[in-house]
């Protein structure tokens, strides 16, 4: 089934264009011209990918991406931003974009990022220990992919997006190192280079919430001069279909 794509852009020209070569290659397009009715199709319809515009009339890309990552909506985003600063292109990554692309860009790199993400999504499915499983439990913890929760005690815990994202990816790797590269290209997608700081404030706050003292971390330990892992402990975790 071709998957389907919303384009939250308020220049048509530019969303007329985009939309075509979606189109050849395979598929299915809505747009909207405006934030409050990119919302509303995006709450209302079930898409496989969100490209969103950052500067919107009545409602911004930040805006629509921060609503509807409170509201749990995953679709994968691809933001699209004339604006260039490093704020602007960080501050989407740590609300739940999980790209982002600087105008003018070509067609060509916009198709590359997502077939990326698309990529990256169904690397995913495979990640878990097997591609049936979508609970991992270990000490107090119980993450569930399908839901996208996280347990601890019984309790759950409010993680972001990427904070599930980057703990799910840890928990299905435990022991490996990782370099803050590796977890960028990962868990963020390609084309993150220099924004190794996104992955250290995102496991500084997901220590904060997973760790009993984040000073001294049991699950998600520092590996200095190289990056993070998952401590080796969660070897034992209990993996139910």
């Amino acid at each position: 089934m071709p998957r389907q794509v919303l384009i939250i852009e308020d220049n048509q020209d530019i969303a007329n264009l985009v939309s075509m070569h979606l189109l050849d290659s395979g598929f299915r397009v809505e747009s909207a011209l405006d934030g409050r009715t990119g919302l509303d199709k995006a709450r209302n319809k079930k898409f496989d990918l969100i490209l969103l515009d950052l500067m919107l009339p009545q409602l911004d890309g930040l805006q629509i991406c921060r609503e509807l990552r409170s509201q749990n909506i995953l679709t994968p985003i691809l933001m699209l931003t004339a604006k260039s600063t490093e704020l602007d292109r960080v501050l989407g990554l740590e609300i739940g974009a999980d790209d982002y692309l600087t105008k003018p860009f070509s067609i060509q790199e916009l198709l590359a990022r997502v077939n990326a993400i698309f990529r990256r999504a169904q690397y995913y499915q495979l990640a878990s220990p097997t591609t049936e499983s979508t609970i991992i439990e270990f000490s107090d913890f119980e993450l569930n992919a399908d839901t996208r929760t996280v347990l601890h005690g019984g309790t759950e815990i409010e993680l972001t997006a990427k904070e599930f994202d980057l703990f799910w990816y840890f928990a299905c790797h435990p022991g490996r190192v990782f370099t803050r590269s590796q977890l960028l290209d990962q868990v963020w997608g390609y084309g993150h280079d220099g924004y190794e700081h996104t992955v250290n404030s995102h496991i500084n706050r997901l220590r904060a919430k997973i760790e009993h003292d984040p000073a001294n971390p049991e699950f998600i330990l520092t590996v200095w001069g190289v990056g993070y892992k998952f401590t080796s402990n969660a070897t034992a975790a209990t993996t139910i279909q």
